[in-house]
């Protein structure tokens, strides 16, 4: 039998402290992906209908009836609501009040409801425990449409690339939950808002002692990228596979970083973004260890010599 969430009162696997099964984790990965793919699908059919996503909270925001009378005309309209539906089964409304906070306040999160009290918070999302203990994060959307954080690239210093955390958006936010419950915290999205703020669902974790050496966090997944390659304005940049393709994850300090109940570390945020190709291609040596690093996560910053070739 599925557990109910007891705000939104829909399917969830997560429940308190307790880690789910690997069905349960399946199940939540597997919407994540269709979240994804929904989301891009939606984006292509707004693209035939010449309506621009610069910013895509429109596209995250649109309602089942969005386009309306538009669809009758068919093709192309009847296209994109078709898309708008599919995204919106990935990604259900709910309101503030579900949660008990009231939308009409100028801080609805100033304080605790009778069903959640804050543990927690930064920039990006407000962190709330239930009475089951389980965690709910509420992800603030900035003026102009941004939410959560990703990586900027440019060239540094020789073949440094350089990385800069900056705004980021749904599509990222979404992929970045995707990696913490991959390689962390499992983590499932609850719904959406009208006002546009993302309510994400986590397993509580305990906390690390302060100023805790999270350096050897899982190597084997989350490998450590040699400075010579890159540099980040954030803690531990890593290079993760997602889907075959190169990440960099970074922002995993101790804060972000706790214990399961089985006594586990596991990343429970982070700021991420794919390693961009164009910048690979011109950077030879960092490329050649990406893939090297691929197979070997201990590989070496520069691959061997054999003697034969010196």
């Amino acid at each position: 039998m599925p557990l109910i969430d007891p705000f939104t009162g829909r399917e969830t696997h997560l429940v308190g402290a307790r880690l789910p099964g690997p069905e349960g984790r399946a199940a939540v990965l597997d919407g994540h992906r269709q979240r994804l793919r929904a989301l891009d699908h939606l984006g292509q059919a707004a693209a035939q209908c010449s309506i621009a996503t610069d910013k895509d909270r429109s596209l995250v925001l649109a309602a089942e009836d969005e386009v309306g009378l538009l669809e009758l005309t068919g093709g192309e309209w009847a296209a994109l609501g078709q898309a708008i539906r599919a995204f919106r089964a990935t990604l259900p409304l709910v309101r503030l009040e579900d949660f008990g906070f009231s939308a009409e306040a100028d801080d609805p999160f100033e304080a605790n409801t009778v069903q959640l009290r804050r543990i927690g918070g930064g920039v990006e999302a407000l962190a709330f425990v239930d009475a089951e203990l389980s965690v709910y994060k509420f992800f603030l959307f900035r003026e102009g449409g941004d939410i959560g954080a990703t990586f900027a690239f440019r060239g540094g210093e020789g073949e440094v690339l350089e990385a800069t955390a900056v705004p980021g958006s749904y599509h990222m936010l979404f992929e970045k939950l995707r990696l913490i419950h991959e390689f962390g915290m499992p983590t499932e999205i609850a719904g959406l808002t009208p006002e546009g703020i993302l309510v994400a669902k986590q397993t509580l974790g305990r906390a690390l002692p302060e100023q805790t050496d999270v350096s050897g966090l899982e190597p084997g997944r989350l490998i450590p990228i040699p400075s010579r390659f890159l540099r980040a304005n954030r803690d531990h940049p890593r290079l993760a596979f997602l889907d075959g393709a190169p990440w960099l994850v970074a922002d995993t300090h101790d804060r972000n970083v706790v214990s399961d109940e089985r006594g586990v570390r596991r990343v429970i945020d982070l700021v991420a973004a794919p390693l961009p190709p164009e910048w690979l291609g011109q950077r030879r040596l960092f490329a050649d260890w990406i893939e090297r690093a691929r197979h070997d996560p201990q590989a070496g910053a520069l691959a061997a010599v054999d003697d034969s070739e010196l």
